[in-house]
């Protein structure tokens, strides 16, 4: 199923928005590790307002559940009050932010002490325990699925993936943050992108595609072929082909990949989901041995470990 260049274009900017999230966190909760209070409320000051542009087109803040096979489950709300949320945030807040941070952190003397040399991999043990994203890149690793499996039209924006050296804290650290400009130059590029849209590509948010996309409420009170196709998109009657897939993306902490194996029925036969920080931990012991105690907390922090993602 094809989304439409809008879902497209909208859908990129919402990915976009979602890594600077995480890595806000990421790097103000590594200096907060530290006892650099001031860094994180940099960080997570930026983080709230990503929020408000999430509830505004999904109406959920933390978990929103927005988007749907072959587009979302209502278009924008207002294309000008989304287009003026997003462009004052990637145009003014967010890079007053990440260069605050920056200039507290980057030639801190005490965080440069604490961060580099520390935590570090080489690119050798990183590509065998399974790394991917900025932690594999901080190592020396040039892997990023938005360019060597381009999907949502990544192949049509313009950026460059910061590499790292010796994969420890400091380079982690640095990524994160090279990151961040780089997804801020995407949203501006798919600003653009929507602005220049025409016709049916400016309006349509959503795939033709009945057997799989639930029609509107009103459709389905008025229409009988809408009440079927939800019926039978409702009660699982939609066939879905016997096989296997595999498909990723690049999150904010590495190629998040969903494995289906399908038996032809109305449910999976099995669903694994590839989380990165699964295998990160992996690596944790590894990481740690031999250092101090307190740089354990700091090479933690510099991983971005999400527990939900730590369950077998």
């Amino acid at each position: 199923v094809e989304p439409t260049p809008r879902c497209k274009v909208v859908r990129t900017i919402m990915a976009e928005l979602g890594r600077i999230q995480n890595h806000l966190l990421c790097v103000g909760a590594a200096a907060l590790d530290m006892g650099g209070f001031t860094g994180f409320l940099y960080g997570f000051n930026e983080r709230e307002f990503i929020y408000d542009i999430v509830e505004y087109i999904s109406g959920q803040r933390f978990h929103p559940d927005w988007t749907r096979v072959g587009g979302a489950w209502r278009d924008l709300p207002c294309d000008e009050t989304f287009k003026r949320m997003v462009k004052h945030f990637v145009n003014e807040r967010l890079p007053r932010a990440v260069k605050d941070m920056e200039t507290l952190l980057t030639r801190n003397r005490i965080f440069m002490e604490r961060t580099k040399g520390t935590g570090g991999i080489s690119a050798e043990r990183a590509l065998n325990y399974g790394f991917t994203g900025p932690n594999l890149r901080a190592a020396g690793v040039d892997y990023d699925v938005r360019v060597h499996a381009p999907y949502s039209s990544y192949e049509d924006f313009d950026f460059t993936i910061p590499v790292g050296t010796s994969g420890d804290n400091y380079d982690r650290f640095l990524v994160r943050n090279h990151e961040m400009w780089q997804s801020i130059s995407i949203v501006k590029q798919a600003m653009r992108k929507l602005q220049d849209l025409k016709g049916a590509d400016a309006t349509v948010w959503h795939a033709d595609a009945p057997e799989y996309y639930l029609p509107a409420k009103a459709d389905v009170y008025t229409k009988m072929e809408a009440l079927i196709w939800h019926f039978k998109i409702v009660m699982g009657e939609t066939e879905i082909p016997a096989g296997e897939v595999y498909m990723s993306v690049e999150g904010g902490n590495g190629e998040l990949g969903f494995y289906l194996v399908s038996d032809g029925g109305r449910a999976p036969f099995r669903l694994h989901f590839r989380r990165p920080c699964f295998i990160y931990y992996q690596a944790y012991p590894e990481l740690v041995q031999g250092a101090m105690l307190s740089d354990a907390i700091i090479t933690m922090s510099s991983l971005n470990l999400i527990a939900g993602e730590m369950d077998a």
